[in-house]
């Protein structure tokens, strides 16, 4: 319900999407950029969803408990737990947690921000990549461009070498206009590749 009512508001808002949406989609991890609003998540939500694409982001498991814990599942919220699943065994990385999703579900598209906040970050993070790498799936490039209030998943790449897929995403983003431009950056030691 929640997230029909997601759907809604940005259709709305005026909101359309890019109908060439690869089949990799279906099982990825999905860039979610631009990030410069909180409307980006709404937008971006009720984009996947009337894309049938079955996003999902992954979230402190602290944020899974009373009063968060239904609105955090309804809209597409995965809890992170690190703790060892033994004692004495090590605590597994952010790469390997996600990473490890994979192996729960046929179908599911992790949702990733890489610039990892709202404000302007020209130092792009690559665990997406590495999550990617380790669990044999595509990254996928979905974008909301807010030029042409048109919300579409890109081209989808398999992690084959960091820097020439980093580049490439760089290249792919440094094009699509944000909500706020100033609070945008793509990574610019990647564009020169």
């Amino acid at each position: 319900m929640l997230l029909y009512l997601i759907y809604l508001i940005y259709r709305l808002k005026g909101w359309k999407m890019n109908k060439n949406i690869p089949p990799e989609s279906q099982r990825c991890v999905m860039i979610a950029s631009p990030h410069t609003s909180n409307w980006d998540i709404i937008f971006a939500l009720g984009a996947f969803y009337e894309m049938k694409i079955p996003v999902r982001f992954t979230v402190k498991k602290e944020w899974f408990k009373f009063p968060f814990k239904a609105m955090m599942s309804a809209m597409g919220g995965i809890p992170i737990d690190r703790s060892p699943k033994k004692p004495g065994e090590p605590r597994p990385s952010m790469v390997e947690a996600m990473a490890n999703i994979f192996k729960e579900h046929d179908k599911i598209s992790i949702m990733v921000t890489p610039e990892g906040t709202r404000k302007r970050n020209d130092n792009w993070k690559t665990g997406f990549w590495h999550t990617a790498k380790l669990a044999g799936v595509p990254i996928c490039l979905g974008y909301l461009d807010y030029a042409n209030k048109t919300a579409g998943v890109g081209m989808a790449i398999y992690p084959n070498n960091l820097e020439e897929d980093m580049a490439t995403i760089m290249h792919f983003y440094k094009d699509i206009a944000p909500k706020y431009s100033e609070k945008f950056a793509v990574d610019p030691k990647y564009l020169k590749q």
